[in-house]
């Protein structure tokens, strides 16, 4: 089978410098590595062509032959020919470990290259698997998100089996070995033509142990369904969608894994009088036209209880006041937010004879300046009244 272009396999440019050829290399050896194209019978070909095409391209010398000559400067073997890998022997993975440096801490060594395709792992107790984190909504009033509130859940979750103590093994930890496939490792490395892939051992799945007798209650998991109760304090001031995290109350680990975490995530109900924007809340008010045009004191309701607010004297529709720290608490301070409150005149229906009469004669009493805002109005409307 003829040879593909170098430059064509790496999908770069004749012009294209050591940069741009390791980035090309790096991107689609990531795409075409074997590992993560398991039904892909071509992957493992394509893969060894492109690291061919790389270490040729990569050597200035081979390079420039290549140039010169194309495929026929290593048909005797002096380069990377098809059936000696990467012609210097050297390591295809090279570039990425270069790249990708690193392990940190005080693991072993590994690279973020080796975590990417499934090698690496710390210690034992971290292969195990770790239990989901689980999510609940939760729904709180207005009141509550004012003064605060603790509420107790019962979240339907995965537990410890009780009968092997959550190891999966029916006599208990006793009964728990060393994997023999992987040695204790959890890893295991399988060799695909000339590279080699670390891989999470099959049979212990990672855990680095094995059970030759599992527990009957957990078919060998060492978790079973259950469900817990949990008491959770709600700060005064959560928010809309705020999220809260419950340490270790999600699902327990599989044999003798770590639990995951609970998720409870805060939703507001509606409340029928009043609105939040933050700290602050708005509502609306009725106001009696007669209180509008006379002035005096106006009940309001708060979240605490009620309050007055004094109304001057013609005060009119969607005119606000500001009751100061009547709102709701903020979380990141101690500060609390206030309540606007806006006031709509409203207008008696169904009058008497004696007072429809009595408000027919005080409208012939007004002028129009006892109406300065349609005063204003049909000053300015007057062209359209016009003929």
């Amino acid at each position: 089978m003829e040879k593909r272009d170098y430059y064509e396999v790496l999908e770069v440019s004749r012009e294209a410098d050591g940069s741009t050829i390791k980035k090309s290399y790096r991107r689609l050896a990531v795409q075409y590595h074997p590992d993560k194209n398991p039904d892909d019978p071509t992957a493992e070909d394509k893969f060894k062509e492109l690291g061919e095409a790389y270490e040729i391209l990569m050597d200035d010398q081979k390079r420039a032959a290549y140039d010169r000559y194309g495929h026929r400067a290593f048909s005797q073997g002096t380069g990377a020919s098809a059936g000696a890998g990467f012609g210097g022997g050297g390591d295809p993975f090279d570039i990425f470990r270069e790249v990708f440096k690193g392990g940190g801490g005080g693991g072993g060594g590994g690279s973020i290259f080796e975590e990417f395709f499934g090698g690496g792992g710390g210690g034992r107790s971290e292969r195990r698997k770790r239990g989901s984190d689980l999510r609940y909504d939760l729904q709180i009033t207005l009141e509550e998100v004012a003064t605060g509130v603790e509420k107790e859940l019962e979240i339907d979750r995965l537990v410890h089996c009780e009968s092997c103590e959550g190891s999966g093994a029916s006599g208990g930890r006793a009964d728990v070995r060393t994997c023999g496939t992987c040695g204790g490792v959890g890893q295991v490395i399988t060799s695909r033509g000339f590279f080699q892939v670390q891989q999470t051992c099959p049979d212990c799945n990672g855990s680095g142990e094995s059970i030759s007798n599992p527990c009957r209650e957990c078919d060998g998991e060492g978790r079973v369904d259950g469900s817990s109760r949990i008491k959770l304090k709600i700060p005064a001031g959560m928010i809309e969608g705020g999220r809260l995290r419950s340490l270790g109350h999600g699902d327990a680990g599989m044999q003798g894994g770590s639990d995951g975490d609970l998720y409870v995530v805060v939703h507001v109900k509606k409340h029928e009088v009043f609105e939040r924007d933050e700290s602050d809340l708005f509502c609306e008010v009725p106001l009696p036209f007669t209180l509008a045009a006379l002035g005096g004191e106006l009940l309001v309701p708060t979240l605490g209880g009620k309050a007055s607010i004094k109304v001057p004297a013609g005060t009119q529709t969607n005119t606000s006041f500001r009751l100061r720290e009547k709102g709701l608490p903020n979380l990141q301070s101690a500060k609390k937010g206030d309540l606007i409150v806006n006031v709509q005149v409203e207008v008696p229906v169904k009058l008497s004879k004696q007072q429809e009469k009595m408000l027919g004669e005080f409208a012939e009493s007004i002028t129009e300046k006892n109406h300065p805002v349609g005063e204003g109005f049909f000053e300015k409307a007057k062209r359209f009244f016009k003929g």
